[in-house]
């Protein structure tokens, strides 16, 4: 999600500092909200939310399509 669009400004580390990697939906206090999920469903989880803040699903899709090489998922493929 484009950190600008996240109500919250962006996640928050466990230390209070924002962290610029992730968005509020899927990082707080320092840690992931769904520690279990797949790249692949945070995938669809993530456009789905962008459907619902409004944006068109071709952006969606752009915006989900790098979820699965973020630095979380580095070494689980």
């Amino acid at each position: 999600m484009p950190l600008k669009k996240d109500p919250k400004g962006g996640a928050a580390n466990k230390d209070g500092s924002m962290n610029t990697m992730y968005c509020s939906y899927c990082f707080e206090d320092g840690k992931f909200l769904q520690s279990d999920i797949t790249a692949t469903e945070m995938k669809y989880f993530v456009k789905d939310k962008l459907k619902e803040m409004g944006f068109a699903g071709f952006l969606a899709s752009f915006f989900s399509k790098k979820i699965p090489k973020l630095e979380r998922w580095k070494y689980s493929n």
